[in-house]
């Protein structure tokens, strides 16, 4: 993808969410060298150490700082059980634990996001040079995590002022610039900060763009040239007192010439997209509040269109208004209890020039929780919660349907020795009514077959053991969803069927993390393995619900040499060839190993500069990721991956 060649693919950095405990390395210590650790992530996290966290998988500071210039899949490239196939930003699809994003509760700045528009376009496509902190919590999500948290949720931060100002600076900020060499992508970010007697404010924007890339073959991938803008104005206010309001707004668009489908392969012709996602949101928080009154509001608005004018104009529109109100009651220094009431209006609606009216479906979700993280003993650890969510659904005719359930959750962490600890969870949530894929609303529809709601059961069953700088876990997970909402077209009748589907995703994920007083070394594995009704399943069979992804594997190497001044480092991205099963599969997966090295100069002479060069794709691999569309059908055209990248950036900070 085009953003994504800029990239430093070597990323080493994944948290995984089989990392249970470690120490901060001493190199990490000094800032400017961003830690691969991802425990000082979890540290920074209010209920990191609670029960329905053990599972979570933080994103480390290494890895967020070098994917900036990047795009999602080089956010998640050391992370095995979340994959990201697409190679381009608007067509890249997330996967956790073999579950598509679609399924997952998305909030970003506390803003729950409307994950469908079109099935051949990335409803999740965000700007890493965004980003704060990233966190998953697969499977298993918290009772607050908002309504239709079926398979888990990400919850993603942005940054703020505080982290581009020095104690007792007023005044900073970050200049990035990159270029990588295949497909010529230049790329340039800028963010400022400032603070005076309480108020804060934080300026961003980046600028992305190339040509088409090529292919570890020299095969040119049509409709992956660069073309990206991201915007982000946060305003906040904090009193001495510690009360806090935050205003947050930012934009990203991606407008170019892409595959006719753009999350296919070079062949059919390519057409224009013009995609943008936009989020903004008002916070209110107590940072300094205790007790049994800590309370939170949260207001927001999220949207994300995509257009494409050729051949129909076609104009479709996700939007999301939300609002939550929380209490957060602090028992005691390890337990609370946080309880509260959201709100979410999500409207899907589609615009073309072949229809007269403007179609759209809408649900209005109204919910209350209650979520307790218990420390009931030193070697004891438990979360449980409740919620209970009524919602009113608006076909494309406008005709209304309310339905209502409750969702439950329970996680364990047991601490049997110093050394070992065992954890589980599960979950049972209603996942109502979903809306549809925008572009198929232009059609005339049966409602009659949508009568059953969804609701999802996911367990996860996990040990790890930390030793010295060794720490190994593992994990079984299994996620069903049953009633998931699809559609199927009635060539009869000409007209399109509400249908239903069980989908299951199992299988098990294996870490093993050394660490040492200049570096890290990383291991990631994840097995899944999707089924519809119970058979085994395609990429076509499973779409908008997982993927078949079979064995992935992430190896990461990072090491310190303070003496020279340089952070060098590499990784490994692999898969193993996987046999799927589905109705219309008929080829093997093909597997690959893809080499990625990195290196960091910091000039003792320029102070805030770094220098980092990176070779993305060593050996010049054709492949495409195990996570892109169609790697199971003969003769299918994918969205390869770039070959072989040299990457230059330049870091100043000041």
């Amino acid at each position: 993808m085009a953003a994504h060649i800029t990239s430093t693919r070597a990323l080493l950095a994944c948290g995984t969410a089989l990392t249970f405990m470690s120490t901060t390395p001493l190199w990490a210590q000094d800032a400017e060298v961003f830690s691969l650790d991802p425990i000082i992530v979890r540290q920074q996290d209010p209920f990191g150490e609670a029960a329905d966290r053990a599972t979570a998988v933080y994103v480390a500071d290494a890895e967020i700082d070098r994917a900036r210039m990047g795009d999602v899949k080089d956010l998640f490239a050391g992370i095995a059980s979340a994959a990201v196939g697409g190679g381009i930003p608007v067509a890249q699809k997330i996967f956790v634990n073999g579950v598509d994003m679609l399924n997952l509760a998305i909030q970003l700045d506390g803003i729950p996001q409307n994950n469908r528009v079109f099935h051949h376009v990335s409803a999740n496509a965000f700007d890493p040079g965004l980003m704060k902190s990233v966190r998953v919590d697969p499977g298993v999500a918290p009772a607050d995590a908002g309504p239709q948290a079926l398979a888990g949720r990400v919850v993603m931060e942005t940054i703020d002022a505080e982290d581009f100002l020095d104690d007792g600076a007023n005044f900073g900020g970050k200049a990035h610039l990159s270029y990588g060499d295949n497909g010529r992508t230049v790329g340039g970010a800028l963010t400022l900060a400032a603070r005076s007697a309480g108020f804060e404010i934080l300026g961003y924007t980046r600028r992305m763009t190339g040509e088409n890339y090529t292919d570890g073959d020299g095969r040119v991938m049509e409709g992956s040239g660069a073309d990206l803008s991201a915007t982000l104005l946060k305003l906040a206010y904090e009193s001495a007192e510690g009360h806090r309001v935050e205003f947050s707004a930012q934009r990203l668009e991606d407008a170019a010439e892409r595959n006719y489908r753009a999350n296919f392969g070079p062949g059919a012709g390519t057409r224009f997209y013009d995609t943008a996602r936009s989020t903004v949101s008002l916070r209110y928080e107590n940072t300094l509040a205790d007790g049994m009154w800590d309370p939170s509001v949260t207001i927001g608005y999220s949207e994300t269109d995509v257009k494409t004018p050729v051949p129909y104009a076609d104009d479709a529109k996700s939007r999301t208004k939300s609002i939550t109100i929380a209490n957060e009651f602090h028992l005691s220094d390890v337990s609370s209890i946080t309880a509260g009431i959201d709100y979410q209006d999500k409207k899907n609606r589609y615009r073309a020039n072949w229809i007269s009216d403007t179609p759209f479906e809408q649900s209005k979700n109204t919910g209350i929780f209650a979520q307790a993280r218990l420390q009931p003993t030193e070697h004891l650890k438990v979360s449980a919660g409740l919620r209970y969510d009524w919602m009113d659904f608006s076909d494309r005719y406008e005709a209304n349907t309310s339905v209502s359930g409750a969702s439950g959750n329970l996680s364990v962490v047991y601490q049997a020795t110093d050394s070992l600890s065992l954890r589980a969870g599960y979950s049972s949530v209603f996942g109502g009514i979903n809306l549809e894929d925008n572009y198929l609303l232009g059609d005339t529809w049966d409602y009659s077959g949508l009568t059953e709601t969804s609701r999802s059961d996911n367990i996860v069953v996990g040990i790890d053991w930390k030793q010295g700088g060794w720490t190994l876990g593992a994990e079984l997970f299994q996620t069903e969803i049953e009633n998931a909402r699809g559609s199927a077209y009635n060539r009869i009748t000409s007209r399109y069927e509400a249908s239903h589907y069980d989908f299951e995703s199992s299988g098990f994920n294996i870490g093993a993390t050394y660490d040492w007083d200049s570096g890290f070394a990383r291991l990631t594995y994840s097995n899944s393995k999707p089924k519809i009704n119970g058979t085994e399943a395609g990429s076509y069979e499973t779409l908008d619900l997982g993927a078949p992804l079979g064995e992935v594997i992430a190896l990461e190497i990072q090491q310190s040499l303070p003496q020279y001044n340089l952070l060098v480092g590499g990784s490994l991205d692999m898969a193993l060839d996987y046999e799927g099963q589905g109705i219309y599969t008929d080829q093997t997966f093909e597997g690959y190993e893809v080499v990625n090295l990195f290196a960091e100069y910091t000039p003792p002479a320029l102070n805030g500069v770094t220098i980092r060069g990176s070779i993305n794709n060593l050996f010049d691999q054709a492949y495409a990721d195990r996570a892109t569309y169609g790697g199971d059908y003969a003769g299918f055209s994918t969205l390869n991956e770039p070959g072989r990248t040299f990457v230059l950036e330049a870091i100043m900070r000041f």
